[in-house]
């Protein structure tokens, strides 16, 4: 990993207002604890064990499938976690664009997949830049038109000592996201990319994840049929000789049907070798809504998932303070939409704590205990969640939900303590936590 150690001080969120200043290789040796109130509300915290587990199942996942992995880095932004992913064996990132593709590269990444097709020139002529300045780096880029690759083509000229970028042809279908709506225009994305200097064609990609919003038998078919356009395409590409590269790429890359993928593309023949490539960014840290659900639909459609051992588990939590009780059954939180999204669903409300007691004074207001249950919190408003509860002056605990938009503000994430050392904290009278009554 290359070298990052930003410098963090009370203007980051989640960082403790008399703390001074830290750089990142810095603030585990302070020895800050979440429920005892040393770090700021509303704070996010990553569990070290869930993300073992999650990384583990995955890891299995893939050795008996044969598919590798490029997860989106999207998901997370993290350099530290994405360094993490490819020590466990990624076979590289993806990304969104080419400010997370500096990010990917601090981590590490020598194969990088572009999820879109880059058509702005500063971001395609840092790109050929990034490619001749380490020549080891593999950029991978999605086209679905000619015009598109043709930019693409022009800005490696432009660079003299730039390597190779390499293509792949993406798949789309009607009312979804880019990508070829027929094999007529996928091979002549093809055709143009085998001819143009400075491109490789690589492969042939689709996204089907904007079908999981749809009943679990629909949505199967749905991304049935689009795996079938890609093996479709690809072979068609295929026997007009067109791949360049010695290895075919094919990958199809959500955090919900990578289960469909791997089974449908790795049955897919050409006259080369071929690598099925998902691209799943959240199992890592996975959530108890969307991808929960997800999840558990995976494992009624997929019999190599049942028998891996272990599950996925949510990783990420946000901590926030009861801040009112304006009304009986109804609380203010200290925490809204700029930590918590909630454009796929309401976080899930965990347990409620309650304040230190009078006997042992500590930072923050007394307060009462009260138990929540398993229920989702009302919308966020703009700075501050709404949720039911009985009193004032505790911390909520919710599992946010979806995912990306809040670690996108979470520079800093601290591991909550695991197995004993968290029992422990959860028996420490100055904050008693209450189970919910269900857990996703």
């Amino acid at each position: 990993m290359s070298s990052f150690d930003p410098i963090f001080d009370g203007r980051t969120k989640g960082f403790p207002h008399a703390a001074g200043s830290a750089a990142l290789s810095q603030i585990g040796a302070r020895g800050w604890r979440l429920l005892a109130e040393d770090l700021p509300l509303p704070v996010a915290v990553l569990k070290a064990s869930a993300l073992e587990a999650n990384s583990r199942w995955m890891q299995a996942f893939l050795e008996r499938s044969g598919a590798r992995l490029a997860p989106h880095g999207k998901t997370t932004m993290s350099p530290e976690l994405f360094a993490r992913q490819l020590a466990d064996g990624a076979w590289g990132l993806t990304v969104a664009d080419a400010r997370q593709m500096r990010v990917a590269r601090v981590a590490g990444a020598s194969r990088i997949v572009v999820g879109a097709e880059i058509v702005a020139e500063q971001d395609l002529a840092y790109i050929a830049r990034a490619t001749a300045d380490d020549p080891a780096l593999e950029v991978f880029m999605l086209a679905d038109s000619a015009p598109g690759v043709r930019r693409m083509s022009a800005a490696m000229a432009a660079s003299p000592a730039a390597g190779r970028l390499n293509v792949l042809v993406e798949i789309g279908y009607a009312n979804g996201r880019a990508g070829c709506r027929d094999l007529a225009t996928a091979l002549a994305v093809a055709r143009t990319a085998r001819q143009a200097p400075g491109l490789a064609l690589a492969g042939v990609e689709a996204f089907e994840g904007l079908n999981q919003s749809l009943p679990a038998a629909q949505s199967a078919e749905r991304v049935s049929d689009l795996l079938e356009d890609v093996a479709t395409a690809a072979r068609a590409i295929d026997a007009e000789g067109l791949f360049s590269t010695d290895e075919v790429i094919l990958s199809v890359g959500g955090s919900a049907f990578f289960d469909l993928a791997v089974e449908h593309l790795r049955e897919v023949r050409l006259s080369k070798p071929s690598l099925v490539l998902i691209r799943s960014g959240c199992y890592l840290s996975h959530d108890v809504g969307l991808y929960e659900r997800s999840y558990a639909e995976l494992l009624d459609r997929s019999a190599l998932a049942r028998a891996l051992p272990g599950r996925l588990e949510n990783a990420l939590e946000v901590w926030a303070y009861v801040i009112s009780v304006p009304e009986p059954g109804r609380a203010i939180l200290g925490a809204g939409r700029r930590d918590i999204g909630a454009d796929a669903g309401l976080p899930k409300v965990l347990s409620h704590g309650r304040q230190p007691r009078p006997s042992r004074p500590r930072r923050g207001p007394k307060g009462g205990a009260a138990d929540v249950g398993g229920g989702p919190a009302e919308r966020p408003a703009r700075a501050h969640g709404l949720s039911r509860i009985r009193r004032c002056g505790g911390r909520r605990h919710d599992r946010p939900r979806p995912l990306p938009p809040l670690l996108h503000l979470r520079p800093l994430a601290p591991d909550l303590p695991r197995g004993r050392r968290l029992r422990r904290h959860l028996r420490d009278p100055d904050l008693l936590l209450r189970s919910p009554r269900r857990r996703a």
